[in-house]
């Protein structure tokens, strides 16, 4: 495995960060719009979610499907005041986004899950816009242009592009060539392309030429920063057994 060690003046740059702090000094500030990878808490990248809490930045603009749980995840920066605008698909298990939202301390931009991921990955493409007919007719489609194309009705929806993107993999190189697991990789890599610049967390990383070209599913070319963490919580966000016997 590849020693994760900081930049030094006269090295070769390199992308890996020795703790999730050190990833993130420089790149966040005060009221930046961050792309952050996950679905519900999985695939969330939980030491730069902390390392961002501890950061202190505040007024920022955060674009996932959801904001975790209270106390963990996106949660932990709802509890502390740093979120100022969630857009994002689903509010459901977090009491403390539903509170913030409904007293109208927190401003909230829904979206449908489908819609949000592609403007995510519009942000990515360069793609300023597009017409889906998904929401058309519903609260989703106020104040948006619509417009009709073969009998049908759509809604144009902007892309989304972060300051910066917050993403978990299971697997990088030195060069940020990245591998996630399973569901894991859900809205991560859409996230990664939409950032600016882009930290992306990894459980192992290894040299480069280890990871078959064919078993990359996002290029290093997205991504500016990596951290390891090399053990994550990964909390269970509801976990169901069946009751004992045959």
């Amino acid at each position: 495995m590849a020693q994760a060690v900081a930049p030094t003046a006269g090295t070769t740059k390199t992308k890996v960060y020795p703790d999730a702090a050190a990833a993130l000094a420089g790149v966040v500030a005060d009221g930046q719009t961050l792309a952050v990878g996950g679905f519900g808490l999985c695939g969330i990248p939980e030491a730069l979610i902390a390392a961002l809490r501890d950061s202190g930045v505040t007024g920022l603009t955060a674009i996932s499907n959801n904001a975790g749980v209270d106390g963990f995840g996106l949660g932990q920066l709802l509890a502390t005041r740093q979120i100022r605008k969630m857009i994002s698909s689903y509010v459901g298990e977090n009491k403390e986004f539903e509170r913030q939202f409904l007293a109208g301390e927190l401003e909230l931009e829904f979206n449908p899950q489908g819609t949000l991921a592609e403007r995510l990955r519009a942000g990515g493409a360069g793609i300023p816009a597009f017409f889906t007919a998904t929401g058309y007719g519903t609260v989703v489609a106020e104040g948006k242009e619509t417009r009709e194309f073969g009998g049908k009705h759509y809604v144009m929806e902007t892309a989304l592009v972060a300051d910066v993107a917050l993403v978990k993999a299971w697997k990088a190189d030195a060069a940020g060539n990245l591998v996630f697991r399973k569901t894991a990789r859900n809205f991560n890599p859409a996230c990664a392309m939409a950032g600016k610049v882009c930290v992306a967390e990894v459980e192992e990383l290894v040299e480069v030429g280890a990871i078959d070209p064919d078993q990359v599913h996002l290029p290093g070319i997205y991504v500016d920063r990596i951290v390891v963490n090399a053990s994550p919580e990964k909390r269970i966000e509801q976990r169901t057994v069946r009751e004992g016997g045959k």
